[in-house]
């Protein structure tokens, strides 16, 4: 039986998999089963348009969002995904096998068409999860011409690792293992990309918590 953490009613209201996991609202249904690595992309403009929480599909409070991101989003402050709320964003950190094993990796064999993600994405697992507590975003369009979130400055940061509060050791080990990923794609776009994302890893790091 899958041990949970303590569940928001919000998800608890949600269907489940076959497993007996959560089916966050996002998530796309083919043939009647959920595929957890597709997201609706209809459900992406209303949680935009509509300030939906994107895990459980109810409002947000305008006033308060919260992020579930990588590291590397915390570098350069730019999701793929809408927000949701403290709560259901907390769950998710704590509880998603992806989001909690650092050992899970996205399964890439069979991607169902029009599973791909906007901009350029990280596929990596980076072992912890950063919640971003901030107010408001920006979407913007990617190269494709999709859509992603500029986010603004955080009110408060969480790091997550395995399900708890991550360690300032663990969260410096996922930055460094994937800032060469950053500085290659900055590399191809020239020296004004590397400038901005040496000042952006100087701003990020800002929000590690110290040891």
């Amino acid at each position: 039986m899958i041990q949970f953490t303590e569940m928001p009613a919000s998800i608890a209201a949600l269907p489940r998999d076959d497993r007996g996991y959560p089916v966050p609202w996002f998530v796309k249904w083919l043939d009647g089963k959920p595929e957890f690595r597709v997201m609706d992309t209809a459900k992406w403009r209303r949680a935009v348009r509509e300030k939906l929480c994107w895990v459980c599909g109810e409002r947000l409070d305008p006033r308060s969002h919260v992020f579930v991101i990588g590291p590397m989003c915390a570098i350069n402050r730019v999701s793929s995904e809408p927000p949701s709320h403290a709560a259901c964003a907390e769950f998710s950190a704590r509880n998603c096998p992806f989001l909690s094993k650092p050992a899970a990796h996205r399964r890439e064999a069979n991607m169902p068409e029009g599973g791909s993600i906007s901009g350029i994405p990280i596929l990596r697992n980076p072992g912890v999860a950063c919640l971003w507590f901030c107010r408001g975003f920006e979407v913007f369009p990617d190269h494709k011409g999709e859509c992603l979130i500029r986010l603004p400055g955080p009110s408060m940061v969480r790091w997550y690792r395995e399900g708890r509060k991550a360690t300032r050791a663990e969260i410096m080990e996922s930055i460094d293992t994937g800032l060469p990923i950053l500085r290659e794609m900055a590399a191809r776009q020239g020296p004004a990309a590397i400038l901005a994302l040496a000042q952006a890893i100087q701003r990020g790091l800002k929000f590690v918590p110290a040891a």
